[in-house]
């Protein structure tokens, strides 16, 4: 234990003016106070989400309900002078199973975010940046009722975005953009079937007269366009957080000036510590994506590309470590 002795500070015939007590700080803690400046920053954000609705002779009729949602939010972020790493792993699984139907999920998303940069300048607001995105599901989804064909699976489809370009974060007013003329895009349809029916994009199989498949759909659509992103977040009102996320992408080559849309917005209630609302939404127009529709023979025809549009609202718990 490394202690610092009481000082007197006097003069000849003057009145004492300072006192210097005694401070006590253990070896461990002076050495990471003066040598070891913290240059990693974490964050473990894990929420969960239920709810639920039974009835026992109920006149005005219903269906007995039961839902749950789970989010793990991860950051391992490291930032020094002029460099920065920052990495991200999102997951959100959400479930619902309603009186004798099976269950069904509502929501399930995978997402790894990893940037890299060079400031340009001591304490710019500016980065020239590297950025990764990638983003899929976990489990199969189904056109319900219909169980027994498969519309998407784990990387069918699969997003994954590498690019070059610059980054301005002002994070008093938590604001945030990137802006990218060079970002390569992936789809990844690993499912065969998917991709010979040319799913999110890919090239579908070349079949004969019969129907039957000459050549097998290719898994994998390779893109090269610009990216921006945005990020805003404000507190609207007295415990009322909305978090605004919105990605523009554009192919050079295929249909340039064509623009894919990913837009969340979400409102987040604080109640107290632990417990916490949430209202948002999410748009998506992809027009690689197109919607299939069912005919009266139980046929599908391609629809063309539609706006896809979800929102959600909850209740739960959220914890922070």
């Amino acid at each position: 234990m490394t202690k610092i002795p009481k000082v007197f500070l006097e003069a000849s015939g003057a009145k004492k003016m300072h006192n210097f007590h005694q401070l006590e700080l253990n070896r461990h803690e002076l050495v990471r106070i003066i040598d070891m400046p913290i240059f990693w920053k974490e964050v473990n954000k894990f929420s969960l989400q239920a709810s639920e609705v039974s009835f026992t002779n109920w006149n005005g009729g219903g269906a007995n309900s039961v839902s749950g949602l789970i989010g793990i939010e991860i950051e391992r972020n490291y930032k020094d002078r002029k460099f920065k790493w920052d990495n991200q792993l999102i997951i959100k699984v959400g479930a619902n199973k309603q009186s004798d139907q099976d269950i069904r999920k509502t929501e399930d998303h995978l997402e790894i975010n990893s940037k890299a940069g060079f400031s340009f300048k001591k304490n710019s607001n500016w980065y020239y940046l590297g950025k990764l995105n990638f983003n899929t599901q976990f489990f199969n989804g189904f056109n319900f009722p219909n169980t027994d064909e498969i519309i998407s699976q784990f990387m069918a489809p699969g997003y994954l975005f590498m690019g070059l370009g610059v980054e301005h974060k002002i994070k008093k007013q938590n604001f945030y953009m990137y802006l990218s003329p060079m970002t390569l895009k992936s789809t990844f349809v690993l499912n065969q079937k998917l991709a010979n029916d040319g799913a999110f994009g890919v090239d579908e199989a070349i079949r004969d007269e019969n129907g039957n498949i000459l050549k097998e759909g290719e898994k994998v659509r390779m893109e090269s366009g610009i990216l921006i992103n945005n990020e805003y977040e404000k507190e609207v009102f007295e415990n009322v957080n909305m978090k605004h996320k919105l990605s523009l992408y554009t192919d050079y080559i295929n249909n340039f000036g064509n623009i894919d849309v990913d837009w969340e917005i979400n409102f987040n209630f604080k109640i107290n510590s632990f417990l916490k609302a949430n209202f948002g939404s999410h748009l998506r127009y992809d027009d690689d994506v197109k919607i299939r529709l069912e005919q009266e023979d139980g046929s599908f025809v391609e629809g063309g590309p539609r706006v896809q549009w979800k929102q959600q609202l909850g209740i739960g718990v959220t914890v922070e470590l």
